[in-house]
């Protein structure tokens, strides 16, 4: 049975990832057409970004899955700097359709994740399941912090875009 300091911590989670997302999406529907093929970070304009966020929570989605299987998630043989590489394969796949149509994604690819993620108990989010990688417990909530600070450190990217195209 789950503590309460479990259960925060999984709440905590949740809503920093739903926040950030949902801030994300707010700030990027106001730019001009031009403004969103406009590439601003190193290769990747907005739409690559969104796409990037939609790969990460179908990849999310499938390497909790893995985890909660005691298996290491597959992305971890994409393992390069910056994830360079898996992110490019990501941006690939997920970049269809128009702008709007990608924000809909977003919102609906983060949605799909944090409805599985609501149906695991929170005793699980820290749990180790033996999955290592490199020597590094892979955990539940390991993944999704580091989908958090990506997700944040984008957020603080697009702001600094705004900035910049004012």
């Amino acid at each position: 049975m789950a503590t309460r300091s479990q259960i925060l911590r999984k709440e905590q989670i949740l809503s920093k990832l739903f926040e950030t997302r949902q801030h994300m999406l707010t700030d990027v529907s106001k730019l001009s057409e031009a403004e969103q093929d406009q590439v601003f970070l190193g290769i990747w304009s907005i739409k690559d970004l969104l796409a990037h966020l939609i790969g990460w929570d179908k990849t999310n989605l499938n390497a909790i899955r893995s985890v909660l299987r005691n298996r290491v998630p597959s992305f971890y043989e994409y393992h390069d700097h910056d994830w360079r590489t898996y992110n490019a394969l990501l941006v690939k796949k997920n970049k269809k359709g128009s702008f709007q149509e990608l924000i809909a994604a977003a919102k609906n690819s983060q949605q799909k994740l944090i409805e599985f993620l609501q149906k695991i108990p929170a005793e699980y989010f820290n749990k180790g399941f033996g999955v290592r990688f490199r020597g590094y417990k892979v955990t539940i909530q390991r993944l999704l912090e580091a989908e958090a600070e990506d997700e944040r450190i984008h957020s603080r990217q697009i702001n600094d875009f705004f900035k910049r195209s004012s």
